[in-house]
């Protein structure tokens, strides 16, 4: 298919689980309603922000995948014929966790799931304390309506990743997030946090000549405004579609994915790259140690 409608749920999240599971579903639907084929949620979306502490009490609110919430975000998949992209916190195993996205398919099959690999620990996102780094590997997905790539959030800042996932084929990378500003910030460092966010995001579908879409919660939790700020971007970092900082939305954006090999034939980026000098990437520096 070249033309695909995805849509971005942006929300705000109660520290209820159950009640955020619902609300996800009510605007999974109300996607599916504007056309939406695939519906991306947000980063971690079934609870408040928990890793703005280091809390054992925590490691409740995670669940196997599949599990309880894919079980039930299956079945409104195939109601609605959609393909549903879920950010959640997984139990692998007694002490095992992963911070960890599924794909469930538009007849509600199970296509697998993908591990955030780049964990941040920071003042207010403490997630080393709670997720173990993803040992899947990068992912692609053949949904019904498109081949897809996963990364989570933190993911965001590293081209390898979105470079890897675009040479497995993906024809639109997805960033299900969780990021805003510290309440005490400035609107100068705000302004400049959300551009570098967008940017770095934008360059990857420059680099990649593929669409990126990448969904973010909104609220103000403790300590912490989410900025919201959903977006699309097209195949070369044009913004077609930015949401509010402020307030939840529902999106559905029509994505033309012949325009991938528009952008890759006109501004041959993938053509050019030198691969027999790219070895020295997998160091960690190039210090002669």
């Amino acid at each position: 298919m070249s033309k695909v409608k995805v849509g971005l749920v942006q929300m705000s999240c109660t520290a209820d689980k159950q009640q955020n599971l619902q609300k996800a579903i009510e605007k999974v639907r109300e996607a599916a309603q504007q056309g939406a084929q695939i519906v991306c949620l947000q980063e971690l979306f079934t609870s408040l922000y928990f890793c703005d502490e280091e809390n054992y009490d925590n490691f409740k609110l995670a669940e196997a995948i599949p599990g309880p919430s894919t079980d039930e975000l299956s079945k409104v998949a195939a109601e609605l014929g959609v393909v549903i992209i879920a950010s959640l916190f997984e139990k692998r195993t007694q002490g095992l966790y992963h911070n960890t996205t599924a794909i469930l398919d538009a007849d509600g099959a199970y296509l697998g799931k993908y591990r955030k690999m780049h964990i941040p620990d920071d003042p207010g996102f403490y997630e080393k304390f709670y997720f173990t780094p993803g040992d899947l590997g990068y992912k692609v997905f053949q949904t019904k309506f498109a081949k897809i790539g996963v990364l989570i959030c933190w993911d965001q800042w590293y081209p390898e990743a979105a470079r890897i996932t675009a040479l497995m084929g993906a024809e639109i990378l997805f960033y299900p997030t969780a990021i805003g500003w510290a309440s005490t910030q400035d609107v100068d460092t705000n302004t400049e946090q959300y551009d570098a966010w967008q940017t770095i995001q934008r360059s990857h579908a420059v680099a990649n000549g593929v669409h990126v879409v990448s969904v973010n919660r909104v609220g103000e939790e403790v300590g912490l405004k989410f900025w919201g700020g959903s977006f699309v971007s097209n195949p070369f970092g044009k913004v077609i579609f930015q949401g509010d900082h402020r307030e939840e939305q529902v999106t559905t954006v029509e994505l033309d994915l012949a325009k991938t090999d528009y952008y890759r034939t006109h501004w041959p980026f993938l053509r050019d790259r030198r691969i027999d000098t790219y070895q020295p990437i997998t160091k960690r520096l190039l210090d002669d140690e």
